[in-house]
């Protein structure tokens, strides 16, 4: 499939994308958060590796990542035009997202790691369990 905008309009929307501070995906997971009562979390939290969301007392680290940015292959959203650069793109994050992870476990935290898609409200139950299991889980071996 065609790019439906010319290069410079395409590089003009790319550059528009951020790494940080994504409403979409964060406001979202915030909402989430709140309806469900999950508490003691954190954002722009300053460790290494920048977390999205974290509960420094349980030592968990959340990450939202964007489904073609990150390699999850939800949808059918390969660019044909320059598809070198997006695979090999694609493939340093994924590599990064492990180096981060394995920082983070090697320091005893749980990661989590949300796709874009899992927060459609289809999925929505199914990631509050898997979320409010992760953070009780401390509370649940102490007992």
């Amino acid at each position: 499939m065609a790019d439906i905008f010319d290069k410079e309009t395409r590089s003009a929307v790319m550059r528009k994308v951020r790494s940080k501070g994504n409403k979409s995906t964060e406001l979202k997971l915030i909402e989430m958060f709140r309806e469900n009562g999950i508490t003691g979390w954190r954002r722009n939290y300053p460790v290494k590796g920048h977390p999205d969301f974290v509960f420094p007392k349980k030592k968990v680290a959340i990450f939202v990542d964007g489904c073609f940015w990150h390699g999850h292959d939800c949808r059918n959203t390969r660019p044909q035009e320059n598809a070198k650069y997006w695979a090999t793109k694609r493939e340093r994050n994924i590599k990064h997202d492990q180096e981060v992870t394995a920082i983070f476990e090697s320091r005893n935290w749980t990661v989590v790691r949300i796709w874009e898609c899992e927060l459609k409200t289809k999925n929505l139950p199914l990631l509050v369990e898997k979320l409010k299991d992760v953070v009780h889980a401390e509370d649940l071996r102490k007992s």
